[in-house]
């Protein structure tokens, strides 16, 4: 295995590895440790079936399955189908692109890990990639915060909620998906998370708070937290933290959670065929490994 990181801070390419064989123990835990330090790895020239991306996915956690029920691998619920491909009429997966930045499922009570997306068909115009991904680090987000910042959000929790992005993205974005049933809605209630998390690996501390899912801070006037829920937003979305990735057909794509927020780019027209299939890694497995208060709510 040979990583090699970019010149940002997130992102590395991890070559030499097939994923479509076991994971030796070494290899897991070179992926792990180099996951926390780069927060985005890819994995060039894979060939996959859904049930290897499955098992190398599930080596770092449980898997989840979306609480949407929708657009699933058939017999693999934990493999859902991202694309905007329409077969006799009908979408074959979700269209993830234009979801603006958000962290996944910081609205559960266990959160994400990890993501490992597989590009099966990569959309192009005049020879050049289009439905990037982009990542914003939350690291470093963090520490270049301002010193009366980071007083004000220690030891401070925001609520979390899943139907803040469903109805935005149907409101919005003009998502086909359909309304959340109430219970959907149930399943989904909203939670608390730390603002601030100590990455259960390299110990940085990191800003946990996305627009996507963070609706207030806890336990503070509503105004106050509007303004400075507004402040993080802006703050974590400056030029310097984001990294762009451009998708190559054949890439394994994996993500930190714990670390980053992310968007896909909807820069690709509907006759522009974009096909990936996700698994979403729980921190069940990776949070057990700390000892904070943090991870103790995380995990709770």
């Amino acid at each position: 295995m040979n990583i090699i990181p970019t010149q940002h801070s997130l992102g590395a390419s991890v070559e030499g590895l097939d994923l479509s064989k076991p994971l030796s123990d070494a290899d897991y835990q070179q992926i792990v440790e180099a996951l926390g330090r780069r927060g985005v790895l890819r994995f060039p020239n894979q060939t996959l079936t859904a049930q290897q991306q499955f098992d190398f996915s599930a080596r770092f956690g449980t898997l989840e399955e979306n609480v949407a029920g929708m657009f699933q691998e058939p017999g693999l619920p934990q493999v859902m189908i991202l694309s905007n491909i329409v077969r006799d009429g009908k979408p074959i997966g979700i269209n993830d692109a234009g979801q603006s930045w958000h962290t996944d499922m910081s609205y559960s009570a266990t959160v994400a890990y990890s993501n490992v997306l597989y590009a099966l068909e990569v959309p192009h115009r005049d020879g050049k990639p289009l439905g990037s991904t982009q990542f914003g680090d939350m690291v470093a987000a963090y520490e270049t915060l301002p010193d009366d910042i980071k007083r004000r959000i220690v030891g401070r929790t925001a609520t979390h909620d899943f139907a803040k992005f469903w109805d935005m993205m149907r409101r919005d974005r003009n998502s086909p998906r359909p309304p959340l049933t109430d219970t959907q809605r149930k399943t989904k209630p909203p939670v608390s998370h730390p603002l601030v998390l100590e990455h259960p690996i390299t110990r940085q501390k990191s800003l946990y708070a996305n627009p996507g899912y963070a609706m207030w801070i806890d336990d503070m006037d509503p105004a106050e937290s509007d303004e400075l829920l507004d402040f993080l937003f802006k703050h974590q979305l400056q030029e310097r933290f984001i990294y762009t990735f451009q998708w190559t057909r054949g890439d394994v794509l994996m993500w930190d959670n714990l670390r980053t927020i992310h968007q896909a780019l909807a820069d690709y027209r509907p006759d522009e065929h974009r096909l990936i299939k996700r698994c979403q890694v729980m921190a069940d497995r990776i949070l057990r490994k700390g000892s904070t208060a943090e991870h103790a709510v995380l995990a709770a």
